[in-house]
């Protein structure tokens, strides 16, 4: 997005929810990582594991079924191993790579000569199925205020919806909504995204917090600091490399 933003609709992408890694771009960036990695001899490290265990077991089961099926296909994939976001994952993502390399503690020699992937299919950015939708909108508001509101009070690292996210995931938030809007790109149900939707989610999505986390815990927060710095970063006419770099200027 933050290379490609003035390249017109050729690279929108629709919800992050549907950007997965076995999309054909990501696809193609996956497997030309672990032939690169492997070529040079170092480790090809798979991506995070993101859920952090809930007190829903049938949350759980479902979250659990997802990141087996990632890992699983990264250690089929070439991959030397995997990062998790919390302990509680540790056991599965081992169990896994385990299962696929044996007594070996990587598969570097499996160097994926069979990988030829072309400029073009790392920028298939076009060939992404899903849509645009409200809910997107809104979980990108969401989710990218309230990582910069921890990230204001010095947390670096962050759970939200039993996903641990870090900066990129606020980047990506305001990337897409800044796209989108400057690209008049139409949701779902066949509203437009314009500056008046985006501030009127941001006004619903900050109530919802408020009543989420309660008056007193809201009021402590840095939530008026960070639903500026979002609005802005998200409606400005230029778009800025990093949302942190403003953010620093507000840090205590």
């Amino acid at each position: 997005i933050k290379s490609f933003r003035t390249r017109g609709r050729e690279f929108l992408l629709p919800d992050r929810n549907s950007v997965t890694m076995t999309v054909p771009f990501m696809r193609a960036y996956t497997e030309l990582l672990v032939h690169t990695c492997h070529k040079r001899g170092a480790h090809a490290i798979g991506g995070m594991a993101a859920f952090i265990p809930s007190k829903d077991e049938k949350v759980n089961e479902q979250a659990f079924a997802k990141v087996r099926e990632d890992k699983t296909r990264e250690a089929a994939d070439g991959f030397d191993g995997s990062w998790v976001a919390h302990p509680g994952m540790v056991a599965l993502c081992t169990e896994v790579f385990d299962s696929v390399l044996g007594d070996r503690p990587n598969q570097i020699d499996r160097v994926r000569e069979d990988v030829n992937v072309t400029a073009a299919e790392l920028l298939d950015v076009a060939s992404t199925s899903g849509e645009v939708t409200e809910a997107g909108l809104r979980s990108n508001i969401s989710v990218g205020i309230q990582y910069l509101e921890a990230w204001l009070r010095g947390s670096g690292a962050v759970g939200i919806n039993n996903l641990m996210e870090d900066a990129a995931t606020a980047e990506i938030s305001r990337s897409q909504v800044w796209q989108w809007l400057h690209n008049c790109v139409e949701l779902s149900d066949g509203q437009t995204v314009t500056r008046d939707l985006v501030e009127r989610l941001i006004d619903e999505e900050i109530h919802k917090i408020e009543q989420s986390v309660g008056d007193e815990a809201f009021g402590k927060g840095r939530w008026d600091d960070a639903r500026s710095l979002f609005t802005h970063m998200a409606l400005a006419d230029d778009f800025a490399d990093f949302l942190t770099l403003p953010a620093y200027e507000q840090m205590p």
